[in-house]
């Protein structure tokens, strides 16, 4: 027999919403915890990633995370998506790059082959905006910065607007891009062309 358990409370600045689909006795808990989280992950033999120890008081344990639930997705290192927790050091260095707060899906009393999952989009309420220390650190970003994940440069990503969290451009490329392209087709073509005579 399953049923769903669905409810709210807010004692988080962000507010607090647990999303409970229970099966017997084991269930999958989301939730998204502000830092400092008050939690400690560990890598499973075999794969996946486990809370090893909640802080007493702490904010994962007023979110009702425990030790022993298994990580199944974190947020992303830019928060719009949330990822697979497989790899321990990839899971901390996801948690890490969230500067505010961390969404968890945990299973608590069943095992899940994380390895089989895929990404999915977080929920419409996470990272739909900018917190002020986003907003902060992205005017700080230097140029040497690299994507955590990737090791893309700064210049590879599309600016954003942090007082509305909107792509900043995203119409035509500039005008120089467009002559270069026309031209450079051009060459192509007159080589193609003159070549084959």
């Amino acid at each position: 027999m399953q049923f769903h358990l669905n409810f709210s409370f807010s004692p988080l600045k962000g507010g607090l919403v647990i999303t409970a689909r229970t099966a017997g006795a084991s269930k999958q808990i989301e939730v998204e915890v502000d830092k400092p989280l008050g939690l400690t992950l560990g890598q499973k033999p075999g794969g996946g990633v486990v809370i090893t120890a909640v802080e007493g008081g702490g904010d994962a344990a007023r979110a009702g995370l425990k030790a022993g639930d298994q990580v199944l997705y974190t947020s992303s290192f830019c928060g719009y998506e949330l990822w697979p927790a497989d790899k321990l050091g990839f899971t901390k260095t996801a948690v890490q790059a969230n500067p505010d707060s961390v969404y968890f899906v945990v299973s608590r009393g069943a095992e899940v082959e994380v390895k089989r999952l895929s990404k999915r989009p977080a929920p419409p309420c996470f990272g739909r905006k900018f917190a002020e220390s986003q907003k902060a650190r992205e005017a700080a970003l230097p140029d040497t910065y690299a994507c955590p994940q990737c090791q893309a440069p700064k210049r590879r990503f599309a600016r954003y607007d942090v007082s509305t969290g909107k792509a900043i451009g995203g119409g035509l490329p500039p005008t120089g891009v467009i002559i270069g392209l026309v031209a450079g087709v051009g060459a192509v073509g007159a080589l193609l062309v003159y070549g084959l005579q």
